[in-house]
């Protein structure tokens, strides 16, 4: 691809997330006006026109003109920019109704950097990253991008503390570049801390599972491959990757997807037709380059005209279904 395409791609991906960003203000502008026609139509008794005693009509108490001859912002503007910037009417804008309650949004962390080495003759193993262990690398001459699990730390933090999750409509699956396919249970608490981190994946890579110390299940475990066989029927899976000429808002999709799901057969014996009970997201917790996966994704899509981290792409696929829910 010379540069002259490339350029041409980042041209249109720009045009198309402007438009969608007009379609979305011209939604909360519908809105506002809206707002704005029920608090014209309230009139109080000292905004009527006395006549000749020259008392302020309504337009004149609205629209002041201040000391220096500068005109003041009415006041029906000014009592609804508060409404239109207000979270739970933006959600109420946006919420997707007749989705069902069994619909969840599952996440795979794909080509994560989890590797244990050991350190020593006589230590003990620890978690493989490019801090702790460049002489190791550069010994196996491996790339420092590819040692980075401080990625998946920080997208598993982003999902597992939504909102989403919390609502029990989040499931979060790992699978590892050693093809280690590891399920998390939506209770788990990440360790804040890389240190702690480190030792809890040590653990689970080695014991194949972690348990909760009050519970006899698991909330870490490492599961049989392939992740299709622990995914609903109908599940519509997603590959998100910025080297891809379909840009697509993540709000607009997550509607989309919602709506899709909206129509799904509750019964068995109806047609599934174009709907779909879940869908799967599957984002690279990887410093650079591509996914590659081996089974074909449903659908293919970027969500920004610019290369995005693995954490930035969870939080912004978890607020979306969260305001298309209405989750707060």
């Amino acid at each position: 691809m010379t540069d002259k395409d490339k350029d041409e791609r980042r041209k249109e991906r720009k045009r198309k997330q402007q438009e969608a960003a007009r379609l979305y203000q011209q939604v909360l502008g519908d809105d506002a006006n809206t707002n704005d026609d029920k608090a014209d139509k309230k009139e109080s008794p000292d905004d009527e026109d006395d006549g000749d005693d020259g008392s302020k009509t309504k337009k004149a108490k609205t629209m002041e003109i201040g000391a220096e001859g500068q005109a003041a912002v009415p006041q029906t503007t000014q009592s609804l920019i508060p409404n239109s910037l207000d979270p739970k009417s933006l959600v109420n804008l946006l919420q997707v109704r007749g989705v069902p309650t069994n619909f969840k949004v599952y996440v795979l962390l794909e080509m994560a950097n989890l590797e244990t080495v050991k350190v020593g003759k006589e230590g003990g193993y620890q978690l493989l990253n490019a801090d702790d262990h460049q002489n190791i690398i550069r010994k196996t001459k491996r790339d420092l991008g590819d040692c980075r699990p401080d990625i998946t730390h920080q997208c598993l933090l982003a999902l597992l503390d939504s909102p989403l999750n919390k609502a029990g409509r989040l499931v979060v699956y790992i699978r590892t570049r050693k093809n280690v396919l590891i399920e998390i249970h939506p209770d788990t608490r990440i360790p804040r801390t890389m240190k702690r981190f480190s030792g809890l994946m040590v653990e689970l890579l080695q014991k194949l599972k972690v348990r909760a110390t009050n519970s006899p299940d698991p909330l870490l475990k490492v599961i049989r491959n392939p992740i299709m066989s622990h995914l609903p029927l109908g599940c519509h899976k997603v590959l998100m990757t910025y080297n891809c000429e379909t840009v697509l808002d993540t709000q607009e999709h997550a509607i989309r997807m919602a709506k899709r799901a909206a129509s799904w057969p509750q019964e068995t014996t109806e047609a599934a037709g174009s709907g779909i009970s879940s869908v799967m997201y599957v984002i690279g917790a990887i410093a650079h380059g591509k996914v590659d996966l081996e089974w074909e994704a449903d659908e293919t899509i970027s969500i920004s005209n610019y290369p995005l981290s693995g954490a930035n792409v969870c939080f912004k696929v978890t607020d979306a279904f969260e305001k298309v829910l209405g989750i707060l």
